[in-house]
C-alpha cells in the first residue's frame, strides 16, 4: 500500500478466524455474495492501491500485522502467497463511457474476462458483459485484469448497430475491414461462440486469419481486434 500503516497495539489485532470481517472476506469469494452485498475483495497491495487510485470506496482494509494476524489474513486469501493487505470495496456504476467497446457474450472463463479488461484498458475501450459472463470482480478475473478492472467502463451487454461479430470462420478478414466505421467488437463464449441471433444484429462478421491454428483464444481475438482498430487510426 502507498500509505504507511498506523501503529496498533496487540489488543487491536484480529486474532480469531471467526471474526466477522474475516467471515465477510470468505463470503465475498463467492459470486452470490458479491452480487447480494454489492461488495468485492481486492487481494494484495497492487490491486488495493489500484482500486483506491480509481476512487473505489474501501469498507475495510485488513493489513497483516497491523489490524489482523498475518496467518489469519493468509487463511482467507485465494493467493498462492500470503498478502500484506486485503481490501473490501464497494462496487459502483461505470463513471465514464468509451468510444470503442468489446461486447462479451457468455465468456465464462474469469482469466479471459480479466485479460480482455486489461486489453480494453490499454486501448481505451469499454467492456459490455452479458449474463453468463464471469464476474469481473471475482478473484481470478481481478488478478488477470491487474488493476484494469477499476479503470475500464463496465456496461450491460448490447449490440450497437455498428458492431463487428468476431467468428471463427465464415466472416470477412478483419484486416480488410474499414475499422473506423465500427465501434464495437462482439465476442462469444469459448466453447459455443456467438449465437445466430446475436450475429444477425451485427453490421458485419469478421474472422482473424491464422496460418496454423483453427482459432484463437477469445482474449487474444479481442486484443487483436482492438489493436487493428488502433492501427486504423481510430
Amino acid at each position: 500500500m502507498s500509505s504507511a500503516p498506523s501503529q496498533r497495539s496487540a489488543a487491536d489485532l484480529i486474532s480469531s478466524r471467526d471474526n466477522e470481517k474475516l467471515k465477510l472476506v470468505r463470503k465475498l469469494h463467492e459470486r452470490r455474495w458479491r452480487d447480494k452485498l454489492g461488495l468485492f475483495v481486492a487481494e494484495g497491495e497492487d490491486l488495493v492501491d489500484a482500486a483506491l487510485a480509481a476512487g473505489y470506496d474501501a469498507d475495510e482494509l485488513l493489513v497483516a500485522g497491523e489490524n489482523v494476524e498475518p496467518s489469519l489474513l493468509a487463511g482467507v486469501s485465494t493467493l498462492g502467497h500470503p498478502p500484506r493487505v486485503i481490501g473490501i470495496f464497494r462496487r459502483r456504476e461505470a463513471s465514464r463511457s468509451a468510444d470503442t467497446a468489446l461486447a462479451l457474450w457468455s465468456v465464462a472463463d474469469p482469466g479471459n474476462v480479466g485479460t480482455l479488461l486489461r486489453s480494453a484498458d490499454a486501448f481505451g475501450a469499454g467492456v459490455m458483459l452479458s449474463e453468463g459472463c464471469a464476474d469481473p470482480f471475482g478473484p481470478k478475473a481481478l488478478r488477470a485484469g491487474m488493476g484494469s478492472t477499476f479503470r475500464v467502463p463496465l456496461l450491460a451487454f448490447d449490440v450497437p448497430v455498428d458492431s463487428v461479430a468476431l467468428v471463427v470462420d465464415g466472416g470477412r478478414p478483419l484486416d480488410e475491414l474499414e475499422l473506423d466505421r465500427y465501434s464495437c467488437f462482439v465476442l462469444g463464449s469459448e466453447r459455443e461462440g456467438l449465437p445466430d441471433e446475436i450475429v444477425e444484429r451485427c453490421a458485419v462478421t469478421a474472422t482473424i486469419s491464422t496460418s496454423s491454428v483453427d482459432s484463437l483464444n477469445v482474449a487474444m481475438a479481442g486484443t487483436i481486434a482492438l489493436y487493428e482498430r488502433r492501427k486504423a487510426g481510430v
